[in-house]
């Protein structure tokens, strides 16, 4: 599962964990390789400098998104570093999965076409929403400015991305309930 920044991809993966799905989110890999003096931080810190790494040895994320969100090279090299941890946390999870005799499994992922792990995908499920309902969105759940969250959405891939490379799309500009029912009619179409 993937689409934009403030599309509901995390409220989505909770409606389908909910109806008993189970869900590996690629922000919890991410907060798992971000810990204090991991090789993935070490890197990050690397290039994108020292002072992106505050005193309790944790990610300044606020700094980082300024520097890694300026211009789309930026965002392309700070995933290009992440991505292969990403990977091969994510990796280790469906192993843990398969192990368990769990047989499928949602993979919330903002950046599932960039890091290549569509390709492990069965099929992949997009959640778009307008400009202005993500704008709204990112500004309330982030707490920035509307600069700040534009230079996000601009760093992303377009809505018609996510449509062209997609086997399903859920159009989240409504309330959770509308959101609730396309998710019930995806389960009907994966079962």
């Amino acid at each position: 599962m993937t689409g934009q920044s403030g599309a509901g991809k995390s409220t989505a993966s909770r409606l389908l964990e909910d109806n008993g799905f189970t869900v590996i989110n690629a922000d919890w890999l991410v907060t798992k390789i971000y810990q204090s003096n991991s090789p993935c931080l070490k890197t990050i810190a690397a290039v994108f400098g020292d002072d992106i790494i505050n005193p309790d040895g944790t990610p300044d994320r606020k700094l980082l998104a300024e520097r890694a969100f300026s211009s789309k090279a930026q965002t392309a090299l700070l995933s290009s570093i992440v991505h292969p941890f990403v990977t091969a946390e994510l990796l280790t999870e469906l192993k843990k999965a398969a192990q368990s005799d769990i047989s499928e499994v949602i993979y919330d992922a903002p950046q599932l076409f960039e890091s290549n792990t569509d390709v492990v995908c069965d099929k992949i499920i997009s959640v778009v929403a307008d400009d202005s309902v993500r704008l709204r969105r990112i500004c309330s759940r982030d707490n920035i400015t509307t600069e700040a969250a534009l230079m996000r959405m601009n760093a992303q891939l377009s809505e018609e991305f996510f449509r062209d490379n997609s086997d399903y799309v859920l159009e989240n500009n409504s309330d959770l309930d509308a959101l609730n029912t396309q998710i019930l009619r995806l389960i009907i179409s994966l079962k």
